[in-house]
């Protein structure tokens, strides 16, 4: 019996796999006219899987001798005296597990002291001893070291060049995370002076794999009612594309854990939006593998350089390489509209991470802020609960701000830290990033009631009148008559009892914004 896969490429008659041709067309086009391309997606978004089967299809088809070829294990080879021996070598080793011919032939006599054409000159002994064209896919091939890297697509262009003389690859594709563009800043790195043209200025076409949509989400979870009997209902199916928005390891992670974990693989019983939303809480918390990669990504300065004003809703210049790398990576995305997280499981792991410690801090030492106090007959006594969000704020601030890696959303994360022990006492919260919109809003969900929220860091005397504005729109989006707009105040001129207030602000059409001086 096929399963849900969450652990490396998908093997057809083992798991339920979607057809990967599905999510990139054009690639045999390509292949056919003799080009040299580049795949890139986020990790664990079907690359691997995509190439293996190519490679078989191309294989069983006859017209080419295809070879695919990851490049993981020479990551550690950072110079490319060291590195292209031991990209030769990995290749030799893995073409001896596949159905090439003249294997014994690849790389025999080279001369690795050469190192700047070891390379180019094995591929191109190979290639003319070959009674068909050969089609390479390196995946991984970001991963290199960065004189490696150079020397790697400089070998690949020269012999590229050549083909109209001599024997070479056919068709080749480079994979990976990164655009080509995030390979130029690679090997062009500020810190050094190397500002010639790409060493791979060859490409034809930067592709992409995209997600899967509703309609294969519903074909992928239909395999396993097929073979099982076992129903997803449909509004099941529905929120889980909206919290994943078809990313393929949350798609298939999230059936996993309902079928096998939730359900013990009782196949009687339907999935259901419910166990949908235990499993997407169980992932969060145990922060597996993808999950886990995903949040090591958050320390590096080229992420905070993007997440960070997307969490305050500031201005990101889209024509950076750092955001094309964030995007790479994944983590945000862009529509005709925004910018945002990629799903809204990302967005909820992502804040829960960076404030963490604050969320474990309040929850271990600081029972005068004990949550079921707040709530009452249903609801949640949102005056007692800024309340002594305030007095927590004028406490602790300067403490806790210290400690954040991204200082500038620290007031944001800091507020969200005290309001996230409302799932704890059966509610939940959803958060709404978008960079430029110059705030954070967010809801909060008790019983049957919502409460809106909006975040604003003080900018100036127009900041109250934006943020009435802004936050009266929100209340009329989610059709709630009353809501609360917090106004961090960092003016340094300022006393305690200046900055920290509660203050309602009637509107024309009966509702109420409650504004929080803090």
């Amino acid at each position: 019996m096929r399963y849900f896969n969450v652990a490396g490429p998908c093997v057809k008659g083992k798991h339920y796999m979607i057809d990967s041709s599905e999510r990139l067309r054009g690639v045999k086009r390509l292949i056919d006219m003799e080009q040299y391309f580049v795949i890139h997606a986020a990790r664990q978004s079907g690359k691997t899987t995509y190439l293996k089967e190519l490679t078989r299809q191309l294989n069983d088809e006859g017209k080419y001798y295809a070879f695919y070829c990851s490049l993981e294990r020479v990551q550690t080879a950072q110079d490319d005296e060291k590195g292209i021996p031991a990209i030769i070598l990995n290749m030799k080793a893995q073409m001896a597990e596949v159905l090439l011919p003249h294997k014994e032939e690849f790389a025999k006599d080279i001369d690795f002291s050469d190192y700047t054409n070891a390379l180019y000159l094995t591929l191109r002994r190979y290639c003319k001893i070959l009674d068909k064209p050969l089609v390479i896919f390196f995946d991984e091939a970001d991963c290199l070291g960065e004189d490696t890297l150079i020397s790697f697509l400089r070998q690949l262009r020269s012999g590229y060049n050549d083909r109209d003389v001599v024997p070479f690859v056919h068709s080749l594709a480079l994979v990976g995370m990164r655009n080509i563009k995030d390979y130029r800043w690679k090997v062009r790195p500020d810190s050094e002076s190397r500002h010639t043209s790409s060493p791979f200025n060859i490409v034809t076409k930067v592709l992409s794999i995209s997600n899967f949509t509703i309609g294969q989400v519903l074909e992928l979870y239909r395999q396993h009612t097929e073979e099982t009997g076992q129903v997803f209902e449909e509004e099941a199916v529905e929120y889980i594309y909206t919290q994943t928005q078809g990313q393929p390891w949350l798609v298939n992670a999230i059936a996993r854990e309902v079928i096998e974990e939730l359900l013990d693989c009782d196949y009687s019983q339907p999935v259901t939006q419910a166990l949908a939303e235990q499993a997407i809480h169980n992932i969060i918390i145990r922060r597996d593998t993808h999950i886990d990669q995903l949040l090591e990504k958050l320390k590096e300065p080229r992420v905070r350089s993007v997440v960070e004003p997307l969490l305050l809703g500031g201005y990101i210049d889209v024509s950076t390489e750092d955001f094309s790398y964030v995007s790479d990576l994944g983590i945000i995305r862009k529509t005709p509209d925004k910018i945002e997280f990629s799903n809204p499981i990302y967005n909820e792991v992502i804040t829960r991470t960076l404030n963490g410690n604050l969320q474990d801090n309040l929850l271990r030492n600081n029972k005068e802020y004990d949550m079921p106090k707040y709530f009452n007959d249903g609801s949640i006594d949102m005056a007692l609960l800024m309340g002594d969000f305030q007095q927590f704020w004028r406490e602790n601030s300067g403490i806790w701000k210290e400690r954040f890696e991204y200082k500038e959303a620290a007031p944001h994360l800091i507020l969200m830290a005290f309001l996230q022990r409302v799932i704890n006492g059966g509610g939940d919260i959803i958060r709404e990033y978008a960079a430029d919109s110059d705030r954070c809003d967010l809801y909060m969900r008790y019983k049957d009631r919502r409460y809106p929220m909006e975040l604003k860091i003080r900018h100036g005397e127009k900041s109250l009148a934006k943020g009435l504005e802004q936050l009266a729109g929100y209340m009329d989006t989610l059709g709630c008559n009353e809501g609360w707009l917090v106004i961090f105040d960092q003016r340094t001129g300022l006393t305690w009892d200046e900055k920290i207030f509660q203050k309602p602000y009637p509107l024309e059409n009966g509702k109420i914004i409650t504004v929080i001086g803090v």
